[in-house]
């Protein structure tokens, strides 16, 4: 099921490393166990620089190849307009850039994140009545040009590379994961969170229709990704915040009725290329966890800590119907305590047994964690991670 696509040939040949880190990804994802637990994750550029001053590390190095990690996610151009960002006003601290999306962003470089200041597409009407552009256009995967998921986060990058020349130098190191938004994730960007949960609650069923017209449009747009990567994609990552730390940002019933059905088809033209799917969802769940057991997705991720989700209690509920990608609380890992590190490493490193974990953070690797920190955390997933799991004192049923 898990096989890469197409018949182009690759750019040069798979190391055998790389293919046995495939392996292990693939049999987690299986429920099957591999040699050990899979483990890699999502770093801050803050986080990365100081790794590299506390390891005394060369300023080229990066922890995907200094840990020789399991996996890594890339991410094509999915601005609904592909254009130039538009300088809005800089200075040697800060950036204010118009985006792809219509978005006004503010980024500070000192800081970690951006702030949304406005959008372009400010009304009800903007909104129903915006005319995009192609989602299949071959600009998203084979040219160079500003991208705001890729240029303005915790960096800011102009004129990202190519997306097929990113996933063609990783491939042969890494599996290497597509990526696509959802509606929900679409709308945070394009209208603001605010907006768009504004006119749910206003124009229910005409912000359906918009949800409908954005989810066909990003299903193309996965599809397309997927033609792109010729065969060098190893699997898809489905990006799509519906929740907060108390619940969902909508009623249940709401997502189940229009949000739902577009992921589900995303899945689908995953898994009939032989790819699987990691869904990247913040926050609390629960109240949907079924229903991606129900569409098919392969692993759930972050799986937020702080959100009131909990790996062993997840695996105590539902088996091993779905794999989980994340858990491992970052307050933890950002508080640095050896010893409440490795309890939490170890405690959840239970939740492998049988496969169905790849062992990550429960969202990111921020800046406020330590590189020994991190350093010590592959450590002990690397030596306590080993099939058959043994925990000792940190041993629980599941």
């Amino acid at each position: 099921m898990f096989n890469t696509v197409g018949t182009d040939p690759m750019p040069v040949e798979r190391k055998e490393n790389t293919l046995r880190k495939l392996e292990r990804m693939n049999k987690a994802l299986r429920h099957e166990e591999p040699d050990r637990v899979p483990i890699s994750d999502f770093f801050w550029g803050g986080f990365t620089r100081r790794w590299r001053e506390e390891l005394g590390l060369p300023a080229a190095a990066n922890p995907y190849t200094h840990y020789d990690l399991d996996w890594i996610v890339t991410v094509p151009n999915m601005d609904p307009w592909i254009r130039r960002f538009e300088t809005l006003s800089e200075t040697p601290e800060e950036v204010t850039v118009r985006t792809g999306f219509g978005t006004i962003m503010h980024k500070v470089f000192s800081l970690p994140m951006p702030e949304m200041r406005g959008w372009e597409t400010d009304t009800f009407e903007k909104l129903r009545d915006a005319v995009f552009d192609p989602p299949d256009d071959p600009r998203r995967f084979f040219s160079a040009g500003d991208n705001q998921i890729a240029g303005v986060g915790d960096g800011f990058e102009r004129n990202s590379p190519p997306w097929i020349e990113t996933v063609r130098s990783l491939w042969p190191d890494f599996p290497v994961y597509g990526s696509i938004i959802e509606a929900s994730e679409c709308l945070t960007r394009l209208v603001g969170q605010e907006n768009a949960l504004l006119w749910i609650g206003e124009r229910p069923d005409e912000m359906g229709g918009v949800i409908d017209r954005l989810g066909a449009y990003y299903l193309a747009m996965a599809k397309a990704q997927i033609v792109a990567g010729a065969g060098l994609l190893d699997g898809l990552v489905i990006w799509g915040d519906v929740a907060y730390k108390g619940g969902m940002f909508f009623s249940p019933d709401y997502w189940r009725r229009y949000f739902k059905p577009w992921v589900e088809r995303m899945v689908v033209a995953a898994h009939a290329a032989g790819l699987p799917v990691i869904y990247h969802g913040c926050g609390n769940v629960h109240a949907i966890f079924q229903d991606c057991i129900d569409i098919g997705i392969d692993a759930y991720n972050p799986l937020e800590a702080k959100a009131g989700m909990d790996v062993l209690d997840l695996r105590r509920r539902h088996g091993h119907a779905i794999a989980f990608c994340g858990n491992s609380d970052v307050q933890v890992w950002e508080r640095g305590d050896p010893a409440e590190v490795r309890r939490e490493v170890l405690r959840k490193l239970n939740a492998g047994r049988g496969g169905g974990l790849v062992f990550q953070s429960d969202h990111s690797v921020s800046s406020a964690v330590s590189g020994r920190t991190y350093d010590s955390i592959v450590k002990l997933v690397r030596e306590h991670g080993r099939y058959p799991i043994s925990l000792g004192e940190f041993d629980e049923r599941t």
